[in-house]
């Protein structure tokens, strides 16, 4: 499990915390012994987004390096992460820190919690891959109206529009997700990340092109060991013990 953990400013962003999550996701990508990862926040928050403290202090970087250094290179990884990725969204989750969230896998919120696109209340507009998320997952018309006016989203309502995949009571948080972790890891761990693969290309792939390339992933996967796996535990009508190879 991550923790972003700087819970006194609601775990906004510094280049220190940035530079440490993207330093983390790498560890945890060439770790083999770790098979899903949970991404959530310490406190009362997920992550409020950028720390204007940051940006309005001496020597601020400049957004050219927030965005290119800090943010996009979170993004990437998250995407690029071969395994499955749990947003585990515990309070509020606000500009950058809404926009990490719906670049994970899964989207587990508790009932508390909140989004919102708050760049436009200051003059800003959205990144770390808001514009091509978001309009993905609930439509043009509904993300326009949520970036312009950065109306708060409570935590059903962001599953009514598809923007989570499910919301849990404050009470059974910890435990859903932990949950949904264990059963991540215990999957065909290989194939979700064909999976992830499959689902990047189709945000720019037509269908042909699509087709195509599940026509190579499905290959792929056909030749691993946690195919043959299921199909042996499948015909054995037994549960299967797959290793994610």
């Amino acid at each position: 499990m991550i923790r972003l953990n700087r819970p006194q400013v609601f775990n906004s962003f510094n280049r220190e915390m940035a530079l440490a999550l993207q330093a983390k996701l790498d560890e945890i990508a060439v770790d083999h012994s770790i098979r899903a990862v949970v991404l959530t926040g310490n406190g009362k928050a997920f992550c409020a987004g950028q720390d204007l403290a940051e940006v309005t202090g001496p020597n601020p970087p400049g957004f050219q390096t927030i965005l290119s250094e800090h943010y996009n290179p979170i993004i990437t990884r998250l995407r690029a992460m071969p395994k499955p990725v749990i947003g585990a969204v515990n309070g509020v989750a606000a500009g950058a820190g809404a926009n990490i969230a719906l670049a994970c896998d899964i989207v587990i919120a508790s009932a508390s919690a909140s989004f919102i696109q708050a760049f436009s209340k200051i003059g800003l507009v959205p990144d770390s891959g808001g514009t091509f998320f978001l309009p993905r997952m609930i439509g043009f018309q509904k993300a326009s109206a949520l970036m312009i006016t950065g109306e708060k989203v409570s935590a059903s309502d962001a599953e009514k529009m598809g923007m989570v995949y499910k919301v849990v009571s404050d009470e059974e948080f910890n435990e859903a997700v932990m949950k949904q972790a264990s059963e991540l890891a215990s999957m065909p761990t290989h194939a979700i990340h064909l999976i992830k693969e499959l689902l990047n290309a189709s945000m720019t792939s037509d269908l042909n092109q699509q087709l195509a390339l599940e026509e190579k992933k499905q290959i792929e996967a056909g030749q691993t060991d946690d195919y043959k796996e299921g199909v042996t535990a499948f015909m054995e009508k037994r549960k299967p013990n797959f290793q994610g190879k």
